[in-house]
């Protein structure tokens, strides 16, 4: 409900959604908007414009850009979901054990969130290749990795909050199951803030799974991605920039459309944001700042 009022109040929060929604629905529906297949070569169209049968043109092999460009939305966006989704769903079993029943297995998750967290991101991921070799499924395993503990620390935060509760105690009182607990009572005041964090680290997964793509080390041809798309036109870029705009475009347009998105989550998490200085809190402080002080506290 809080949903469908924010989309309501917030106009462009709804444009967000709906594009996003329109993205995720050509991903998954890839084989019916693609007007070619993606990996269909045509040596005699290599390199050719703009046409009606080729909306934005043929790549170095002859292939149909657009169809590369939607059957990209898979890895670059839907696997990316996918990996976003196990790393929240991990954070979340980790967070809500250690902030409901504290003590030793508070200490315990804890410390392991600890021993991951102290390995930058970006070393991970690297030293996950260097293991496994390149490959997308390499790339997602390393995000699981590196981010569940991240949204472990964050959840256990936000529950500690609420753990405290009357109804929370009032429901230990009555004999209720702590998975019964943490399910009706917990997971429903916890969900703005597992949403806030969920976004935000959304969009830069984006960036990094196609930074990595680029870099050689993600999808391997002849599989479409937008960052490996972005790889293959580098040796034209000045004499065929159309080649490099439409994977870079459509990279700026989803993770604009994320961050935009992730502000509105934000607006809904606090009410005080809905006022002429909408991604500031009055004290001049983000929400995100605000978690971070309340996981230090």
């Amino acid at each position: 409900m809080k949903l469908l009022s924010i989309m309501r109040r917030d106009k462009w929060a709804a444009v967000c959604f709906t594009f996003l929604s329109a993205v995720i629905a050509a991903g998954i529906f890839a084989p019916w908007f693609a007007p070619h297949p993606p990996e269909e070569v045509h040596m005699e169209l290599r390199f050719a414009g703009a046409s009606w049968t080729y909306w934005l043109g043929n790549d170095h092999l002859g292939r149909c850009v657009l169809s590369r460009l939607i059957y990209g939305i898979r890895p670059s966006v839907l696997w990316v979901l996918a990996a976003l989704s196990a790393s929240v769903a991990i954070g979340a079993f980790a967070g809500f054990a250690a902030g409901y029943f504290r003590g030793k297995t508070d200490v315990l998750l804890m410390r392991l969130c600890d021993v991951m967290l102290s390995f930058p991101g970006y070393v991970m991921t690297l030293a996950v290749i260097g293991i496994m070799g390149p490959g997308l499924e390499h790339i997602l395993i390393a995000f699981v990795l590196m981010k569940w503990a991240w949204f472990a620390r964050i959840i256990r935060t936000s529950v500690l909050q609420y753990s405290n509760s009357d109804y929370v105690r009032f429901s230990k009182m009555l004999g209720l199951p702590g998975v019964s607990i943490m399910i009706r009572h917990l997971l429903p005041v916890t969900l703005p803030d597992i949403l806030v964090v969920s976004s935000s680290s959304f969009g830069s997964m984006i960036l990094q799974i196609s930074g990595f793509s680029f870099l050689g080390l993600g999808i391997q041809a002849p599989n479409a991605e937008w960052g490996m798309m972005l790889n293959e036109a580098r040796s034209v870029m000045f004499s065929k920039p159309e080649l490099m705009l439409a994977p870079g475009i459509a990279i700026v347009l989803v993770v604009s459309a994320v961050n935009f998105l992730s502000d509105s989550f934000q607006r809904m998490l606090d009410p005080r944001l809905m006022s002429s200085r909408p991604i500031r809190l009055k004290q001049g402080f983000s929400i995100s700042t605000r978690l971070k002080e309340r996981e230090v506290a």
